[in-house]
């Protein structure tokens, strides 16, 4: 199965702070989830029923899944992100 991917403006954003070695991980995993739609890395962000975050070394993608379109919300270290 695979997933569309929709990238908000305050999510390009963050991207846009980090180093290219750091964009294009995070950018890769992300491709990664979305081609082959396995869920490993991938947990429910607690106290919402539809944000889910994909983990990319120290840093987290927080999205929300629906149907199959990934809405990428933000971007960030992992002690800063929640």
């Amino acid at each position: 199965m695979s997933f569309a991917v929709e990238w908000t403006n305050y999510a390009l954003k963050n991207l846009d702070e980090f180093e290219l070695f750091l964009q294009k991980r995070i950018v890769r995993k992300v491709e990664e989830f979305a081609n082959s739609g396995v869920f490993h890395g991938i947990k429910r962000v607690q106290g919402y029923e539809k944000m889910y975050r994909l983990r990319a070394g120290d840093y987290r993608v927080i999205f929300e899944l629906n149907n199959n379109l990934i809405v990428i919300l933000k971007i960030g270290h992992r002690k800063n992100i929640y």
